[in-house]
């Protein structure tokens, strides 16, 4: 059974940094690529960023370009998303999601992804 625990988030002043974590179990990150996802207030979910280890690819959405970084640490099971320069507009719920590595062909298509985490939520306040 695939199980993603997402873990990190908080209160955090505008242009502060957060570090969110996904422990996954039940599966390595060899075989499964891991997509980070975010819903804001009043907004749908959006694809934020995707790894996979094996394809040795990230992807990043445009708007979190240059100020967010994911990597895995395949040995303790766990993907992490650094989230520097956050603005009120980082705002929201952040799910990490597993995906067979193939779901890198459409990084940011949830229909890619078989299980979810619970979410994390992120508060940036201006």
């Amino acid at each position: 059974q695939l199980q993603l625990v997402e873990s990190g988030g908080g209160l955090v002043q505008s242009g502060g940094s957060l570090r969110l974590s996904c422990v996954v179990s039940g599966f390595t990150l060899d075989d499964y690529a891991i997509g980070w996802f975010r819903q804001g207030p009043g907004k749908e979910r959006e694809g934020v960023s995707c790894i996979s280890t094996t394809y040795s690819v990230t992807y990043y959405v445009d708007s979190v370009k240059g100020r967010f970084a994911v990597s895995a640490d395949n040995a303790k099971n766990t993907v992490y998303l650094q989230m520097d320069s956050l603005t009120p507009e980082d705002t929201g719920v952040y799910y990490c999601a597993a995906g067979e590595n193939s779901a890198v062909a459409h990084p940011f298509f949830e229909d890619g992804y078989e299980a979810w985490g619970q979410g994390t939520r992120v508060t940036v306040s201006s």
